[in-house]
């Protein structure tokens, strides 16, 4: 087969399972998980083996990238102590627990190895469990912390991972050595994402063409992550910090329509990496139980896979129940500020830990001349499959059964912000009023629309005039409205009364009315 006709075989694959899973209200990572199993079982596959350097360089910054722009800076901060405690500590926690798993079962594994595995299969990937959680209506806080939790451990683990690299290639590590490492890593990634995320936003304030402001976008995080890595900083968290900004500014930096379109081009990419990553591994699990030899048999490294899935699961538990409630206990202000939520949220936070594409890439990446590299490899497949397998599929089952209450917050957050945003825009159309007399009859009926969404009620779109002078003036004061409306809904964002997804579902609704102006 050519590399044309098995890219485009590969894309259709993805797209079939993806169907399949939306089609059976499953999880695509789920189902693209079983997928790639059952094409791992497909004989005479062709071997497809990608570089490590390009695996890390395309997969990873746009996911992160991603990860970081919609995610809400309000409720990251207000959820920040949880967050950390299961980003950095649980992270370095399943590390120590795996390795010690994978070295004391099978002391042929090296430790740097062992360590390497540790840090692959430490960050959770909360696509699954937050598309299960927003279904059922699990508390936003829940999918906030594990969506905080996906987007900083990301960065704890892939920094680990760098060190047992270093570590393997070198021969020699150091706890001191490698935890002030991890400081100036990070703290210059960060640094660097801040002057990307403000160059970044200042070139894009300045492009008004869609198509040209979305491909820069598509090309940022990359732009991004090989500088930072080429200076010895952290590549992931230059992306995420650079991604968090630029969700904090498109409201004001892109257009309508380059919010519209690059939402929907985004979304294609993700779906395509995300896909192929999956796949990809299918194509490679042959070869790579091939090339483990039948040192020990099959069952060896069956049994090493369920023991290390077993790890990484329970490791979760163990940490979580302590780093709920022990900080409570032992400080009054926290308990005073935070209460302690719920055993049954903990648990459901506890079964949510499911690994997805990060460790799958991250896996990919290590060089050819990794030691044990096809056994990592394969571990992390198994971690994968029995965590977005079975706690994917039995999730559900368990918020159901622990009869975790629904959240009605969100919404009551989005009317009230969809109330003052009417409001300003009432306030806008008196004084509209005013500035224009000649078009009175088109500011009346503006008014009559807001008062119709006021009650809940849809507004049309209102004639269009035919005289072009007429039709421009029409689309001034219809557009001005339409900003009074936006600035009033960032200015709830920028005060903290609304998070950033509110803002989004709000903005979208406003940019398609702006774009309906140009029809």
């Amino acid at each position: 087969m050519s590399d044309i006709g098995l890219v485009l075989g590969l894309l259709v694959t993805v797209t079939v399972i993806v169907g399949a899973a939306r089609k059976l209200g499953i999880a695509d990572p789920i189902l693209l998980v079983l997928g790639g199993v059952v094409i791992a079982l497909i004989p005479d596959l062709p071997h497809v083996e990608l570089e490590p350097d390009l695996v890390f360089l395309l997969f990873l910054p746009p996911i992160l990238y991603a990860a970081g722009y919609f995610t809400s800076i309000r409720d990251f901060k207000a959820n920040l102590r949880p967050i950390l405690l299961l980003s950095v500590g649980l992270v370095l926690f399943t590390i120590v627990v795996v390795a010690g798993t994978v070295v004391a079962l099978d002391p042929e594994v090296p430790p740097a190895a062992a360590f390497a595995l540790g840090a692959i299969v430490a960050p959770t990937d909360a696509a699954a469990a937050t598309a299960i959680f927003r279904r059922l209506g699990v508390p936003r806080r829940v999918v906030t912390v594990l969506e905080g939790e996906s987007l900083v451990n990301d960065a704890t683990a892939l920094v680990a991972l760098n060190a047992a690299v270093t570590a393997a290639a070198t021969g020699s590590f150091s706890v001191a050595e490698s935890g002030f490492s991890f400081v100036v890593v990070a703290a210059g990634g960060i640094a660097i994402g801040v002057a990307a995320g403000w160059l970044v936003d200042q070139v894009l304030r300045r492009i008004d063409d869609p198509a040209i402001g979305i491909v820069l976008t598509l090309l940022v995080p990359a732009a991004i992550f090989l500088p930072a890595e080429q200076l010895g900083v952290s590549g992931v968290l230059a992306v995420v910090t650079a991604g968090l900004i630029a969700g904090r500014r498109s409201a004001r930096a892109f257009t309508s329509a380059q919010r519209i379109e690059g939402v929907a081009t985004w979304r294609v990419v993700l779906f395509v990496i995300n896909g192929l990553v999956f796949i990809l591994i299918g194509l490679q699990l042959p070869f790579v139980v091939e090339a483990l030899g039948d040192g020990g048999g099959a069952g060896r490294y069956i049994g090493l896979g369920f023991a290390v899935s077993l790890a990484v699961i329970v490791a979760r538990f163990v940490w979580i129940y302590p780093a709920t409630y022990l900080p409570r206990i032992l400080s009054a202000s926290i308990r005073a500020r935070d209460p302690a939520p719920s055993p049954r949220i903990v648990a459901v936070l506890g079964w949510s830990g499911m690994r997805g594409v990060v460790s799958l890439a991250a896996a990919l990446s290590l060089p050819f001349d990794f030691p044990a590299r096809d056994l990592i490899l394969f571990l992390t497949f198994c971690v994968i499959v029995a965590t977005l397998v079975v706690q994917g599929l039995t999730l559900p089952v368990v918020i159901r059964r622990l009869r975790i209450p629904t959240d009605q917050g969100e919404a009551a957050e989005e009317r009230e912000a969809r109330r003052l945003a009417t409001e300003a825009a009432v306030a806008r159309i008196a004084t509209l009023r005013d500035e224009w007399p000649e078009h009175v009859p088109l500011v009346d009926q503006l008014e009559a629309q807001y008062e119709h969404r006021a009650s809940h009620i849809e507004p049309d779109g209102g004639p269009r005039d035919e005289a072009e002078r007429e039709l421009l003036e029409h689309r001034i004061i219809r557009r001005a409205v339409i900003d009074a409306e936006r600035d009033a809904v960032i200015a709830l964002r920028d005060d903290g009364v609304i998070g950033d997804e509110i803002l989004r579902r709000i903005e979208r609704d406003l940019d398609l009315e702006e774009l309906r102006l140009e029809a």
